[in-house]
Parts: C-alpha cells; structure tokens; sequence
C-alpha cells in the first residue's frame, strides 16, 4: 500500500466554500472544464457540429477516389494536392512535407497449374456493372514487398497459414517444405503469414479470400451486394511491420534526401518468398486438385468441395518479378497554433493513399477529415482560436507499411515527445453504421464521452445506439465472453456497455503509441464491407451499399471534431489512469491464468507487478478525482499546467529503453502488436511472448522492466500530485 499524501486544510477549505455556491449548477459540465468554459465549449461545439455537409462529404469523396492512386504515383500526388488546396482554402496554414521510401511494385505476376490439370492465370478483376473492372491505370493484384521469385512446386493448404496450422499439418504428416502454400486471408496479417511461411521453409506462398470470410457466406455479392466477388483480389503489402514499419532501408531514423540507407537485403522487416494475392475463383482450381487428408472441420472453407491438405497432385509454378525503388511520397500538414498552449499539439491523422481508389480504405477517413477541417475553418473565422496547437496530417503510403507516418514521426521525434498531447487517428472511417474504437486505457472513457454527444444518423447518440446494437447482440448470445447458459450470471444487459478495444498496429497510430509513447485513439462506423483492398473498393461501392446519403461521413467529421477541440480546450486533460492501472490489473491476472494452464505457476512473482498496477491505479484515482472536482466548483486548483504535463508524460514513462525482445524499434511496455498476431494487440507483450517462447529468464527480465515502467508512469503522476500538497 502506497503511502497517501495530505491535502492542505487550505485547499480543502476553498473546495468546500465553493462547492456550497456552486452546488445548484443547472447543466451538466463537461468533464475536464469548469462550468462556464463548459457552457462555452458546447455553444462553440454547436458551432462546429452544424458544419460538416453530406453533399460536401459526397464531393470530396468522388475527387477523392476518382482514379487509383497507390503511394508514389502522379495520381498520389494529384491527392496530395488537392488535400493542400482544401486545408488551405479553410484558413489552415499547410505544406506538403516530401519523404523518399523504398516502395514496391509488380512488374511480372504469373501462375500456373501444372498438375493434374492445365490452367493459367491469375484472371482480372472483373463485375461487368463496374467500370472500374476496364480501368488500365489500375495495378494487378499483388502482394506489397514481395521477394521476387520463380518457384515450381507441389501445393499445400495451411488453413490461415500460423505456427498452429503448420503444427497441424505435422501432425497429419504433411511437410510445407519446398512446398507452394496456399493459405486464407484471415486469422493474421498477411505479413505474419509470409514470415511463418518463410520459417517453414516454404517455397513460395499463395493468399486467397475465401468466400466463406468476405464473399457470399456473408450474403449479396457485388454489384449485388456488398460481399467480395468471386474475381475480386486482395491486394497488400507483406512487410514484417510487426519487426519495424517504414522504410524498409531506414530503420534507425526518416527517409529524408540524402539519409543513410541498408539494401533491401538487409532489411529484417522484408520476406525472402515470392507471396502472391488470389480470387476465391482462382483459389479453388488449385484447392479442387488438391488430394492428400481432409483438411479439419474447422479448416473447411465457403468452396463447395471438402478441402484437402495436399501435398499435390496440383503442382504450380508462381512467377513473381517485383520492383523496388526509392521514390518520393507526400504528407499534408495543416497547423492551428494555439492562442494560450501553443506549445501544447494535438495531432490527427488519415491516410490518403490506396491500393486502387480507396472507396472506405482509406478516404472515407479523408473525406471526414475534410470536414472536420472546414468546421475548424469556419470557428476560425469567427475570431476563435484553440487553445492548444492543432496539427491535421494526411498522410502517404500506409498502405506499404505505414510508411509516411512513421518517417514522419522519426523526423519529428523530440518535438512529438515535448509537446504533443494527443494522436487522434482515423483510416477507414466508414463501411457502414456500427461504431467502433480504440485507445490507450487513459482515453477509453472520453471516447464515450464524445460519442455521448454525437448525434446517429439513425436516431439517438452514436453512444446511445451502439449500445443498443450491443443489449441486441448479448440477447441474441453472439458477444464473445459473454457467460453460457449455466454459467456465471452476466451483468444486466441495460447495465452493459460498449467496448472501446486496445491499439495494436494496422494503422498509423503506431509510430506515435509503440515508438513515442503518445496517447493515442482510433475510430471508425464498418459494416459488410467485403471489398477491402480490391479494385471495387470505390465511390460506386460506397454509393450502393456503404453510406448511400454520406451522412455516416458527416457523423465521423463531427465525432473527430470533437476529440480535438475537447482535447484543445480542455483545462484538465481526460487522461484516466485509475482505469489504466486496473486494465494493467487484469492483463496480470490473465498471465497468471496462462501459466496456470501451462503448469508453471512458480516461474515468475507478480506481487511486484500488481503492487505498482494498483499504486498507479490509486494516483490515477487521486488526482484526477481532485482536480475534476475542483473545476466542476469553478476553481482553477493550482499546478493545473503540469497535472496536464504528467498526465501526458506517465503514457512515455510506459517506453523500455531498450524496446521489446528482438524488436527494439517496439517499446511500449504495456502494447504492441504481437509477432503472431499482426494487427492484434497483445497486452504486456514482452511477458507474455517471452512465456510463449517457454524462456522464463526473459520472462523475468521483462517482468522486471514492465514493473519499473508502470512504477515510472506513478512516479510521474505523484510528482504532480506532491506540488499541491
């Protein structure tokens, strides 16, 4: 137990006598603001929420996807400008910031079924509705980085294509090794496939979309309805971003002109295999002709056959011939310098590059940006300013690897850990009408907040409604975790709430979270959006089935406007770290019931762990219940400028010095995405994975690290604490 620090009777007196002149305050105050800066924030939120324009939305999103225009093209650079005309034309001082990548693209991509049948392939992309099926600018469908490679070989099926799969397949006496693996797009990113795939000594590897995941399992396919068809291919880059993002030649600091550079061979974060993408309808002439065992029931797919492991009889040569070049990309930053804080940056972001037109991925995001930033233009010329700096950031080539934000991020690395308060991140904003998000735990519960205030299209608040949509599915019993009949009773379901999810990677949230140790969220409205990453992936689509009037556009617009000017105007920052120490709690005790299942349950000591998660839990608790209290009386407590900078500060003291095992450009100690899991967040990774490694004597190092890191996240806070006493 922490020893508690005494308030002075003074403050406790003026507390008092303020709360008796203060305690008939007819409207509810916005957390983190007293009562008249409250009443003025919601007349300016009035403001700006009356800005964001579905006809506008529309316009901008039809500029926007009007060609394809992967990272590094003339058609990118026509985005890129246009974007700048547009900040401009807001009022927004902003510049293009030019960054010089290594970027990857297909010169050759050639597959063939030798065995037992003769076919060539793969097919285009084709819906005859669709003009977008004759577009020439368009890329063939392929797999971003990419080794180059000819390789002839018979095949076999990895079900998802993850160290458990090929584990199975040993098991059933089936060998990947020289092999051609064909595996679903699923269960990971593709890059991790590629690196197990490579670990498994494969000769080269084959993703496909199966139906039963994204094509008519789900219903409708397009033009039909919004499920992938049967041509339509997955395109993506096959970076180990779980190793290191960005450039694949500058791993220690940005690809500006004239940086040091390693070849592309001796990048760690590349694969040595030819990968290539497939249709569902190439897939199956290779998953028909293959025999061997029956794949397992729950490797079985949406194909109407029983699939089979292989290896052969179908035998196929992949021909792969990819280039790779240095060439320029381009982010769009737009500043608002605070009137009181400038030093003080809130920073959003969205990227604007795509694989092909990027209908949801990614700018539905930018055309909400958009949006928002004209709301902020038009607060602007009413004489406002925000009190702390705004930063809006488009930015190039995430798509390769979440490259423009990370070079970006390096460049501007000592600045970002000074002064920036918050990353604010947005991709694809809109796919359909279900509200989702994520955040460091401090922010979880602000992000309920905002949604609170956020009008559905659909009737009622985005809160109001996404909760609904969860009281629908506990009744229906398809929430995960939810006890079984019998089972433990479950929690009222009028008393549930939605889940804000944690941060893994996937988008450009990463560099600020996992490398800088910047607070950091992310949201976005999805739906049945089974076009990801194909050619159909555009305005038509979005027109038909993902946001037919734009209003889920305009809701998006208004809900990141109004992160950022709560964040801008806040006098206390939302940072909750009582429930940030009570989420470090529960990763605790989910190690301790993963040992337990492994029989282990004397290899490491929590005890250390869990008294610093509830010391950091009880100073989160502290101060922030102190200084919330004290301005819904309409005090201004004293030392509010550095609460606010501790409250920013305790998310870096998270960072280990020397990162995470074998992947020090991670580290973060509390998340990062896992080295299996791609996207996903792993909570506490270095614990957890160093177990999974069955290395205890890591186990322990890290522990230790993770226990001095979240000890350096209260030590933050209590030095703030201890200037009121």
């Amino acid at each position: 137990m922490r020893t508690r620090h005494r308030r002075p009777l003074s403050f406790l007196i003026l507390l008092v006598a303020t709360a008796l002149v203060a305690s008939d305050a007819p409207d509810p105050v916005l957390r983190g603001f007293t009562p008249a800066r409250s009443r003025a924030q919601r007349a300016l939120e009035e403001k700006f929420l009356a800005v964001p324009d579905p006809a506008q939305a529309e316009a901008h999103h039809k500029t926007l996807t009007a060609e394809p225009h992967v990272a590094g093209s003339p058609a990118d650079r026509r985005t890129a400008e246009y974007v700048l005309e547009q900040f401009r034309s807001y009022g927004l001082e902003a510049e293009i910031e030019e960054f010089y990548v290594l970027l990857s693209e297909p010169r050759e991509i050639k597959l063939e079924l030798l065995e037992p049948v003769r076919w060539s392939g793969p097919r285009p992309e084709y819906v005859q509705a669709d003009p977008a099926s004759d577009d020439r600018r368009t890329l063939m469908g392929f797999n971003g980085y990419s080794a180059s490679g000819d390789a002839t070989a018979e095949v076999v099926y990895a079900h998802h294509g993850l160290p458990a799969d090929y584990q199975r397949l040993r098991e059933e006496g089936v060998s990947a090794e020289g092999k051609i693996v064909i595996a679903r797009y699923g269960g990971s990113f593709r890059g991790v496939k590629a690196k197990v795939a490579e670990e498994n000594q494969a000769a080269a590897l084959i993703i496909y979309s199966d139906p039963e995941d994204d094509g008519y399992h789900g219903g409708d396919t397009y033009p039909d309805g919004p499920w992938r068809p049967a041509s339509s291919v997955q395109r993506g880059s096959v970076l180990y971003i779980f190793h290191y993002p960005g450039d694949p030649t500058t791993p220690d600091g940005p690809s500006v002109a004239g940086a040091p550079r390693i070849a592309p061979a001796d990048a760690t974060n590349m694969t040595g295999l030819p990968v290539l993408p497939l249709s569902y309808a190439d897939a199956r002439i290779i998953l028909e002709n293959l025999s061997g065992p029956v794949a397992p029931r729950e490797w079985q797919g949406g194909l109407p056959f029983a699939y089979h492991l292989g290896p052969g009889p179908a035998k196929v040569r992949l021909r792969v011939r990819m280039d790779h070049a240095i060439k320029p990309v381009w982010n769009v930053v737009a500043k608002i310098r605070g009137a009181e804080r400038p030093d003080e940056i809130i920073v959003l972001g969205n990227h604007r590059d795509a694989w092909t037109y990027g209908g949801v991925d990614p700018n539905s995001g930018t055309t909400a940006m958009l949006e928002m930033a004209r709301g902020l233009g038009v607060l602007l010329r009413t004489g406002w300013r925000p009190r702390r700096s705004l930063w809006l950031c488009s930015w190039d080539a995430e798509e390769q690897g979440l490259i423009g934000s990370t070079e970006w991020t390096e460049k501007h690395a000592a600045e970002l850990q000074q002064k920036a308060v918050a990353y604010l991140n947005l991709d694809s904003a809109v796919a359909g009408d279900r509200f989702g998000a994520s955040a460091v735990p401090s922010l979880k519960e602000f992000l309920r907040e905002v949604a609170a205030d956020v009008a559905d299209p659909k009737g009622g608040s985005v809160l109001e409604r996404a909760n609904q949509r969860l009281r629908e599915r506990l009744q229906r019993g398809v929430v995960p975790g939810r006890a079984p009949s019998g089972g433990t009773e479950p929690k009222p379901i009028a008393a549930r709430r939605i889940d804000i999810g944690n941060l893994g990677s996937g988008s450009d949230y990463t560099a600020f979270l996992d490398h800088l140790g910047i607070p950091a969220t992310n949201f976005g409205f999805g739906g049945d959006y089974g076009v990801y990453h194909s050619i159909f992936d555009n305005h038509r689509w979005m027109k038909e089935f993902g946001d037919p009037e734009f209003l889920y556009h305009v809701a998006a617009a208004r809900y990141y406007g109004l992160q950022a000017l709560r964040l801008a105007q806040a006098d206390l920052l939302p940072f909750d770290y009582q429930a940030y120490g009570q989420e470090i709690q529960k990763y605790v005790k989910g190690i301790r019931n993963k040992l337990v299942l492994l029989s282990q349950t004397n290899e490491l000591d929590f005890a250390p762990v869990e008294k610093a998660a509830r010391r950091l839990a009880d100073t989160g608790k502290d101060l922030r219940e102190k200084y919330e209290w004290a301005l819904a009386q309409g005090l201004q407590p004293p030392h509010l400028d550095r609460v606010n900078h501790a409250l920013v500060e305790a998310e870096q003291a998270f960072l280990l010095p020397e990162g995470l095992p074998g992947r020090p450009w991670f580290r973060h100690a509390i998340f990062a995405p896992g080295t299996y899991t791609g996207y996903a967040s792993v909570p506490l990774p270095g614990v957890h994975e160093s177990i999974d490694a069955e290395d205890f004597d890591q186990a322990r190092h890290q522990l230790e690290a993770l226990t001095a890191a979240i000890n350096r996240a209260a030590d933050t806070l209590e030095s703030a604490e201890r200037q009121v006493q």
